[in-house]
């Protein structure tokens, strides 16, 4: 048989061959029988716009080399949300079986023709999802950047909720942010891979030479860890091991918030702790927002200020008066026992029994310097606070006679 009889045989059996393929996907692909009506009705018009598409491709192979990649622009753009890589090769598959069934005995030119024709079709087919992917990605990284700077900034709107959603956020609970610089060649698809092995999810923004990571736990609270997950990790431990994506430079950890809405503030603490950890020689990589409050609160920082008063000063003294006094002395003293008990007039063992105390009510620990710098902190700020009240409080008013 001659081509153009051959031509004319494929145009009279091409709707056969459309209605026998979209029967055939209904008997073996469940997710086709699964799908609304409307979206099984585009599936049906890319597998027609296939069979037409090969008929004018096998009339002149070289004059339409477009037409492969024109067979998906039938479709609505939303079959490409719907409709898997996967699902899209196993339509083409199916096709390309019952048309095989249906030239059988026709020639082996036009059975090659139609393998020939599919492959350049299972091409098309991936260069349509890999574009897709790309402009999703794209978009991805940009609502990510956004989203990322919402949080810096503290300018959060209505609309940050939807856009945490629309990034496929799987983060449960509290949320911690991580700031420090940019490594010279820095691998994102490493960063999320490590956080998925600890068991958290992360925002990255990449803000020149500053690299911020917001992580929040991707497990629900009392859930197994899946296989290769590590055991729940505290957030130091965390950051511990992400460390190793940041370049050179100090590495800092804001502290835990509730929610992924309230991580501005421990954005606010990690980027302040973050622009004065040069103050503290020492510092480990990395270091806790809090761990830097004196240097925070000498540079302006109003929330250090805020929390040494709130977590130091005013615990003590709605405590006892007694703690805060041996805790003036001690510091005074230069951490020495006997000096601070002479100027008390108390036994050492009484000195020591109140350093111990403070420990208990605020957590940090007088005897080790770099503690005792926090507490002194807290204290000179505390007390420029209570006398600026007391400068502030109006003067009371003699009763008339």
């Amino acid at each position: 048989m001659d081509k153009t009889a051959t031509l004319t045989w494929l145009r009279r059996i091409s709707g056969d061959i459309a209605s026998v393929t979209i029967k055939r996907l209904e008997d073996t692909l469940p997710w086709y029988a699964d799908m609304p009506p409307a979206r099984r009705s585009a599936v049906g018009l890319v597998a027609q716009a296939g069979i037409t598409s090969f008929i004018q491709w096998y009339e002149d192979p070289t004059s339409t080399p477009w037409i492969a990649a024109d067979i998906f622009a039938a479709a609505p753009r939303e079959l490409l949300r719907s409709v898997s890589l996967q699902q899209t090769l196993q339509l083409i598959r199916v096709t390309v079986e019952v048309t095989e069934e249906r030239v059988a005995g026709r020639g082996n030119d036009l059975r090659e023709a139609i393998l020939l024709y599919s492959r350049d079709v299972a091409f098309a087919a991936a260069d349509v999802y890999a574009r897709a992917a790309e402009a999703r990605g794209l978009w991805d990284a940009r609502l990510e950047a956004l989203v990322v700077d919402s949080i810096l900034t503290g300018e959060a709107d209505e609309e940050l909720p939807s856009r945490i959603a629309a990034l496929g956020w799987h983060g449960h609970g509290e949320v911690a942010v991580l700031v420090g610089t940019t490594p010279p060649q820095f691998d994102v698809d490493l960063v999320r891979r490590t956080a998925r092995k600890l068991a958290v999810d992360v925002l990255i923004g990449v803000q020149g030479s500053r690299l911020v990571l917001v992580i929040g736990r991707a497990r629900i609270a009392g859930q197994e860890p899946s296989e290769g997950e590590e055991e729940e990790l505290g957030f130091e431990e965390i950051a511990s091991r992400l460390e190793p994506s940041f370049g050179p430079g100090y590495v800092v950890l804001g502290p835990a918030v509730a929610a992924l809405v309230d991580a501005s503030q421990s954005a606010r603490a990690a980027l302040a702790g973050f622009a004065v950890a040069r103050a503290w020689r020492s510092a480990p990589r990395p270091v806790d927002a809090d761990d830097l409050l004196p240097e925070r609160a000498l540079a302006g920082d109003p929330l250090a200020k805020q929390t040494l008063i709130e977590r130091i000063y005013r615990p003590l003294q709605a405590h006892s008066t007694d703690l805060v006094t041996t805790l003036w002395s001690y510091l005074d003293n230069g951490r020495s026992l006997e000096a601070t008990a002479r100027e008390l007039f108390v036994h050492p063992n009484t000195v020591r029994y109140r350093l111990k105390r403070v420990s208990e009510v605020i957590g940090w620990d007088a005897t080790g310097p770099r503690e005792a710098l926090i507490l002194q902190t807290a204290l000179i700020l505390g007390s420029i606070g209570a006398a600026d009240q007391v400068r502030r409080r109006p003067p009371m008013r003699r009763p008339s006679r």
